[in-house]
């Protein structure tokens, strides 16, 4: 991987006039990424995206719910997506592989990854993050979010703002790990809500539970129950 990666030299400015003559040929760098993204997802079919740390490596709890989430997805008629990396991502993606269906990995170019896990069937490596997160939106019917860092958060809140700006509908987002999760969603609703910057039905949008199984009993009644197009 280089020092410097194809998103930071997009949005690092500089006094420098070269962007005149290099940000044209950046437009059809992040346009080839996104022909490569539909042309490679467009037959996927049924699918769940799975987010969480890539620092939770075997052996830890989160690991073994990856793994179990993907394992269920794909017995429940899905494929896996996650982005591709080492910890959870990596354990939802085993877990898919292992029990025969499609485990999709969408890799970022990142100065401290080395690429794709073992798991992944189906992978495409991105450079820009934009790109990347419309494929994750785009070609899921929902999101199940494991604990994790600021990646994480960052995928969990941008699928809320789609989802309360109506940019998605009928997109369920489910948060696994009720210890975890329960202190953000108190921070949520004693501080946001209390302060009038969020709605109680904004909270509406994320559910929370322990188990896989209700966490994908969840998205297929959520997307049953979604109005025709």
């Amino acid at each position: 991987m280089p020092k410097r990666t194809t998103d930071q030299n997009l949005l690092d400015g500089d006094d420098s006039a070269d962007w005149v003559h290099g940000d044209p040929w950046r437009v059809l760098r992040i346009q080839s990424e996104f022909v490569e993204g539909f042309g490679a997802l467009a037959g996927l079919g049924p699918a769940v995206s799975v987010f969480g740390s890539a620092r939770m490596g075997p052996g830890h709890p989160a690991y073994d719910l990856a793994q179990e989430v993907g394992r269920l997805l794909v017995h429940s008629g899905y494929a896996v997506i996650t982005g591709g990396g080492p910890g959870t991502m990596e354990a939802a993606n085993k877990g898919a592989s292992e029990a025969g269906g499609t485990s999709v990995g969408l890799g970022i170019e990142l100065p401290f990854e080395t690429g794709l896990n073992d798991y992944v069937n189906l992978g495409i490596n991105f450079r820009y993050f934009f790109a990347r997160k419309t494929m994750f939106v785009k070609y899921a019917q929902g999101f199940i979010v494991l604990p994790g860092g600021y990646g994480t958060l960052d995928e969990l809140f941008e699928a809320v703002t789609l989802v309360q700006t109506g940019k998605v509908t009928s997109f369920p987002i489910v948060m696994l790990g009720v210890e975890f999760w329960t202190p953000m969603l108190e921070w949520i609703r004693g501080t946001l809500i209390e302060q009038g910057t969020v709605s109680e039905k904004d909270l509406d949008l994320l559910h929370l539970t322990d188990d896989p199984a209700e966490a994908i009993q969840f998205i297929q009644k959520t997307r049953a129950g979604r109005p025709a197009p």
